[in-house]
This record gives C-alpha cells, structure tokens and sequence, in this order.
C-alpha cells in the first residue's frame, strides 16, 4: 500500500508524547499533575528508545544485508531515525522552557530545588550528617581515564561524570563515575528550612556537595560533575538452544539485556568536553546516534513521585461502588443473575478482588482460571488466588512471562504461585497472551455454574486508579463456554488452535479477530450503498493496521459515520477529498489514562458493541492472544455508548488527529466546555446515587 496513505508509526508515537507534554504544559492543570506529566513524558521516552529506536537501529543493520542480496524494503528506518532525532531536540527544548516555567510556580509556592552551591549553613550539616549516614555506603567511583573499556552502565540509573584536578594546574585531571543510588535511597531529600517554606535537594546534588570528601584521597581541590544517561537496546534476545526450559531463556534474555546496545546518550550540555567526548567514543556513539544535550536533572521519570508537598488545589475524585454491588453480602450472587461492568477508575477495583475472594472460600468453588498480564507490586488478586489455592481449589494462572519491562516481576510471581501449589502456564512461543480472561466453576447439586469476567486492562489494582478501562462480570453461558476453550488451548496449545476455531461468541486473536472486525464493516458498507444508515465508532489505543485503516478508508468513500478516539499511536490519513463520510479522530490526554477499547457497529439499526483487550495494530490481531466480547444487556450499552459520547463531544481535553500531527485542540467556541473525564465521573457518580436513592425507599 502507498506510504502517502499512512502517518509512520514512530512519528505518529512522538506526536502522542508532544500530547502528554501539553498537559505539562496546560497552566490549568494542578501543579502536582504536570510535575507527574513531565514524569510520564520522560517515562515514555526512555521506553520508546529501549523498544521502537532500538529496532529500528537493528533494523539498519539488517537493511544493509537486504541490499546486497537486492532485497526491497519498504521504509528506510535510517531517514525515520534521522526525522526522530529532529523531533526528539525540539520536544527536548520545548521539556527544558515548561520545566523553568514550573520551576518559578514552585517558587510561588515557597517550595524550592536548592543545588549544592546554595545550601545555609544549617543545610550543609544536614546534607553532610545525610551523606554519611544514608549515601555513602551506596557510592563507589569508578576510576575511568586509563580503563580500555567503560564498566557495565545500568539503562534506567543517571551517573555523574566527575572531572577532578588541582585548580594551580589544569594538566593533571582525573575522571570518574559514580551511579546515584536513586533506587536505593530516593531521589528528593527534604532540607531542613523556614516555616512555611519546602526545600529540596536531589541526591546528585547532596553527591556533588561531598565530591571533595569523596576523593579526599586524591588531594584535588577542583571539581566538576555533571549528569548523564545512557538507554539500550530492551529487546529480549530469546536462547534458541532446545536443551534449555522456556523460563531458562526468559532468565538469559533478561542478562543478554542489561548489556543491550546503547541506543541514546543524554548528557547535561555543560558536561566538561573532554569528558563528553571520552564518554561518546567509550560508548561506540557516533554521529548519527541519538546524541541528545540537556539540562542539569535526567531521569525525569522520577518526578512522577514528586514529595507531596504541593498544595492541593483540587483533591482527586474518588472511585466508588458500583450500584448494583452496594450493600450487598456477596458479588457472587449479583454476577449470577446479572451482567455487571465495572468502568475504572470511577469505579471501585474492589468488586473484583471481592469476587476472587469469595470464590476463594466458598466450598462449592471448585476451580478459578485466569489471566495475568501485569499484576501490583503487593497483588491482592494473587492473595485471594493463593487463598483459593490453599482452601483446595484447582487454581491456574496464565502469567504472560513476556510482558515487556514486567518480565522479572512475573518470574517472581510464577515461583510464589508454584510455591503454593498453583499451575502456572508460561504462554505460547512467539505469541504473547494479552486477553485478561477469568472464569470460576462451582458445584451445586451435581451442577456446574460459571461465572467470571472479560477486561480491557490488566488486573492491577494499582494501575487501575489511574487507567481508564472497562470489565464485564458475567455467568453468561456462550461467554464462559468460550472462556473455557481458550483455556483449553492454553494448556495443550501444542495440539494446535483448534479450541480457538470453535470460539462463538467472543472475537478471538490470532485467528478469527481480524477476519471478524473486516466482516463488520463490510456490513457497514454494505448498508451505506443500500442507502441504510451506516457508521461505526472505534475507541483504541493505537491505530495502526494498515490492511483495517484501509477499509475505513473504504467505509469513509461509501459514506459510513465513523468516529475514532485513539489516545496514541494513529496512522491514518483522514483528510481525504473522496470521502462521502468524512473520517472525525481525536485524542483525549488528561488525569487518567485512557486504556479502553470499544467498537460500536450500527449493523443496520441492530448495534454490536463490543469491548477488547485488543488495539488495531498487527501485533494485537496477529501475533497476540486477544479477546473482545459482546456487550448484549441493553442497560450496559446505553450506560457505555454514553461515556462514549460524552468523550466525543469532550472540548477541554480532547486533541484532532490530522495527517500534520498539529495535536490542535477541539474548538471550544460558542460550546459548553465538556471535559469527559470528569462529566463521565458525575453521570456513572449520579446513577450511583438514584440507586441508593431507589434501595433506600
């Protein structure tokens, strides 16, 4: 298919980036939130270069071996490097003017970053008495100049490049890492300071302040350090020895990537030149990698847990129970005579841990089957399934030891669960299992009932306060039965995908999705030549697949409606003249991230709606086990095509998507200001109320 009819993928990612930048940006925001926006920025650039610039770097390499064999490649990865790189310093520069801009708000609010050369006396004993009692144990200087090689640089740790001499004589000078030891202690230390004031130092700067201590052996009374990082290759090589276990390669690769090639070097532009162009040459850079100067702090990420000391202006809306589970004994009882969806995070995360934990003690419980993608640190899921476990239950657990950047945390999970006496599957090669699938058998009176849920996100009780997602609790039949044989397929996967042929009612990749979605609008398109109205409204993560975009297009030149929010990736053109219908996209960036996906065919005024775990990308519908189920209560479709348009008619938060990636703001004029998240909290929140209302009386 022609380039010119999609936007590149990595483009289109930035422009997402520039989106979450904007919030930074956005003076209406609460000071505390776009502190945690320049977080969530850093965060997602630090994994953009790890995963998409890394193969994008291999990619090169492989392209060379393509042209002399005169193979053809579509993309030259190194002119899309080459325009990443560009946009990449202007998102940089434009990073550095929103941080000083944050910087004097701070100050306004009597909270200040002090360095090391702006310490009173009061403070310089503290940072002493601090260093010695909590840094220094973690600091160990490597001695770099005469070294033939650099030592092994961890990916997500910032180093401060020393430079040392006698200030009587500039040709004797030493250099020296030192890795600040954020992990281990924190990066904001709390200065002693005046009533009513908040003063802050980072853990380099408390480094630097002891610099002459440090290296009080040396007997050098100059000093200069700076701040550098360094990003690698995260693709996790895979053994293919047959001799070694699937957990083995797991193991292996997570080595193999701590020693991933380096993919981008940032560095403070005041950094000593010599010592910037002893780092460059040590690290193999050259010009064309991502060499990108900054300011004085790196590792943004960490703001994201700035110290709360921020005045709160506005307190966070808190979730709440869904009606038709309050004041109720047992969730069991409501999901088996009624489908539930929860909408995180408005509504409590609660409800599904209740649900794991009844199964867990209930003696007619026989078996639970579920899921797990990425779990909490302190999983309560896990403890209920470990409880269930215990009281004799047949407990199994999918643990997707893939999950990019979860992969250890998950190895720790598998030897916990196993512990106690749980099956764990490990997945499928070459395939990643993203469907967060549960279903939960019981024996009453030598009948089987099933009951469980089918979610958009993961089944994280900490994420799920800040992801926007939907999960609908169920003991319909056709659902579980089809739960059932992906389970099926999960266990003797070996056997082949048969089980999942013989799915009905949920949409399931990597076999029937695609085919499945491409049916449905066809439908639509059908229906438009008929002069039937036709339209459909696809909420996702990431719009990519180019084969789906292509049949948009289509549906578009035949007249369907069609209304997109896509939060991230979008690599559609919609500015195009030949559509009867024209093609509307936003995306919506604010407080919660929005993590759901739906899609809504109006079938010839029979509406299918369904949710998924799946974005319309090639990965999700050909590479990953994936699930979307039919919404088929009539209350629950109402309740979501209504959150649905409340986010389409957002004009606060909602950016157009367009083929210039302007990330221009949905006109506000002449219209009531709607921001969807929170008109979605106020009419989940107010149906909640007329059902307490209606129990009460």
């Amino acid at each position: 298919m022609p380039k010119k009819l999609f936007i590149q993928r990595d483009v289109s990612w930035l422009s997402f980036n520039a989106r979450v930048l904007q919030e930074a940006n956005d003076s209406s925001v609460p000071l505390n939130q776009r502190i945690r926006f320049l977080g969530i920025f850093s965060n997602n650039s630090d994994e953009f270069f790890r995963v998409r610039v890394a193969t994008l770097k291999r990619m090169i390499e492989f392209s060379e071996k393509r042209k002399k064999l005169n193979m053809y490649m579509e993309e030259d990865p190194q002119k899309i490097l080459d325009t990443i790189q560009t946009i990449v310093l202007q998102q940089q520069n434009e990073f550095n003017r929103i941080w000083d801009g944050i910087l004097k708000e701070l100050k306004k609010e009597k909270i200040f970053l002090v360095d090391e050369k702006h310490l009173n006396k009061e403070q310089q004993k503290f940072v002493r008495n601090f260093f010695n009692e909590e840094v220094r144990r973690n600091v160990i200087p490597l001695m770099i100049e005469s070294l033939t090689q650099l030592p092994y640089l961890r990916d997500k740790s910032i180093y401060l490049g020393v430079v040392m001499r006698k200030k009587d004589s500039a040709y004797e000078q030493k250099y020296s890492l030192i890795e600040v030891p954020a992990k281990a202690i924190g990066r904001f230390v709390e200065l002693p300071s005046k009533p009513g004031e908040h003063s802050i130092i980072l853990l380099e700067d408390v480094i630097r302040f002891n610099l002459p201590y440090i290296f009080s052996y040396f007997g050098y009374d100059y000093f200069d350090a700076h701040i550098f990082k360094v990003t690698k290759d995260a693709e996790l090589d895979m053994d293919s020895d047959i001799s070694t276990t699937f957990v083995e390669k797991i193991e292996k690769g997570l080595k193999n990537r701590r020693k991933g090639k380096p993919v981008r070097f940032v560095y403070d532009k005041e950094m000593d030149s010599g010592l910037l162009e002893y780092l460059i040459r040590k690290l193999n850079l050259t010009k064309r990698s991502n060499i990108i100067p900054g300011g004085r702090i790196h590792n943004f990420r960490h703001f994201m847990d700035f110290p709360n000391i921020i005045p709160q202006k506005v307190t966070r809306r808190q979730p709440f129970v869904h009606p038709a589970l309050q004041h109720v004994i047992r969730v069991t009882d409501v999901i088996l005579k009624q489908d539930v969806m929860l909408h995180f995070p408005y509504h409590s995360f609660n409800p599904l841990i209740d649900l794991l934990r009844e199964a867990a003690i209930d003696p007619d419980v026989t078996s639970i089957k579920i899921t797990a993608y990425r779990l909490a640190p302190f999983s309560k899921i896990i403890n209920a399934l470990i409880n269930a476990a215990r009281n004799g239950k047949e407990v199994i657990v999918m643990l997707e030891l893939k999950a990019r950047f979860d992969e250890e945390a998950n190895l720790e999970w598998k030897e916990i669960l196993e512990e106690e006496g749980i099956k764990v599957l490990l997945g499928i090669p070459k395939m990643k299992i993203h469907a967060k699938l549960c279903i939960i058998k019981k024996r009453i009176k030598h009948k089987t009932i099933q009951y469980g849920f089918v979610s958009t996100g993961n089944l994280n009780e900490k994420t799920a306060k800040v992801y926007a997602d939907h999960c609908l609790l169920t003991a319909n039949r056709n659902v579980m039965a089809d739960i059932n044989r992906i389970f099926n397929y999960l266990q003797n996967w070996q056997n082949g995908v048969h089980h999942l042929h013989n799915c009905k009612t949920l949409m399931v990749s990597p076999n029937a999705m695609r085919k499945q979605i491409e049916i449905l609008i066809n439908k639509e398109i059908k229906n438009a030549k008929q002069g039937i109205a036709a339209s459909i409204i696809l909420k996702s993560n990431s719009l990519s697949d180019q084969y789906l975009i292509t049949k948009l297009y289509e549906a578009a030149t035949y007249g369907v409606e069609i209304k997109l929010i896509i939060r991230g990736i979008f690599c559609a053109k919609i500015d195009n003249k030949k559509f009867a219908s024209p093609i509307t996209a936003i995306s919506i960036v604010d407080e919660y991230l929005e993590h759901a996906r739906v899609m809504i065919f109006q079938n010839g005024g029979k509406e299918k709606v369904f949710i998924s775990s799946a974005d319309w990308m090639v990965r999700n519908l050909d590479h990953r086990l994936e699930a979307a189920v039919p919404i088929k209560d009539t209350t629950i479709i109402r309740e979501l095509k209504e959150i649905i348009h409340i986010q389409l008619r957002d004009t606060v938060k909602a950016r157009i998507l367009d083929s210039e990636l302007s990330n221009n703001y949905v006109p506000s004029a002449g219209k009531r200001k709607i921001r969807s998240q929170i008109e979605t909290y106020q009419y989940l929140y107010q149906k909640t109320l007329k059902q307490s209302a209606i129990s009460s009386n």
